[in-house]
């Protein structure tokens, strides 16, 4: 298979393309190293599997779902395989549902990468053991859809991880803090969130905020 990897740490790119070389099933035809140069070798290079982070610095496509999506769009028969560090798991749940066939985490991907390799290969998905722990612990399954927020419920989490505090809200919308910690709870139980930590990081991932 002709493999393009994307990292934008110049170390992660060189042991990718170790791992790839010594599955000796695959031959890497190109490296970027952000969402931009991807797209631009992607529409330039042919390749049948794509290898890469998920979340890297870059202008507009920079969020990781939103390059996921654009890359789908694109080339939507194109296998994907995601190496990362974030642990998410409502943003790993959203990768799938964007058409990523494996995800492995980057702790682990000397070990799991070539599994990943072959699983994709065969038509099937594979998720990092680590990942697939975190799943389920969330009862969400490696597959399961992301899960919808209400448009206040969406509005509120944009609101919180642009800055504002919950006072700050209430405020804004001229309705109580219980009220607005109550959306922000429900909005962390529908994400399987428990931290307000998890909850920006979910918001910067999916677009919510930039």
């Amino acid at each position: 298979m002709r493999v393009i990897i994307a990292d934008d740490h110049p170390v992660v790119l060189i042991g990718l393309r170790m791992l790839i070389d010594l599955s000796r099933t695959c031959v890497v035809v190109g490296e970027a190293d952000g969402p931009d140069s991807l797209l631009s070798l992607l529409s330039t290079t042919r390749c049948d599997l794509l290898i890469t982070d998920f979340s890297m610095p870059g202008n507009q496509q920079a969020d990781g779902l939103t390059m996921l999506s654009m890359v789908r769009r694109r080339y939507p028969s194109m296998p994907i395989i995601l190496v990362t560090m974030f642990a998410n798991v409502a943003t790993l749940r959203a990768a799938f549902a964007q058409g990523v066939m494996a995800i492995v985490a980057k702790g682990a991907s000397a070990t799991e990468l070539p599994l990943a390799i072959r699983a994709v290969g065969e038509g099937q998905r594979f998720v990092s053991e680590s990942l697939r722990t975190a799943m389920a612990q969330s009862g969400s399954g490696s597959a399961s859809p992301e899960p919808s927020l209400s448009a206040k419920e969406h509005e509120v989490v944009r609101m919180l991880a642009s800055g504002m505090t919950v006072s700050e809200i209430a405020g804004h919308f001229n309705r109580s803090v219980s009220t607005i910690s109550k959306q922000k709870n429900m909005a962390m139980h529908r994400l399987g969130l428990s931290t307000d930590v998890d909850l920006f990081a979910y918001a910067r991932e999916s677009g919510i905020v930039h």
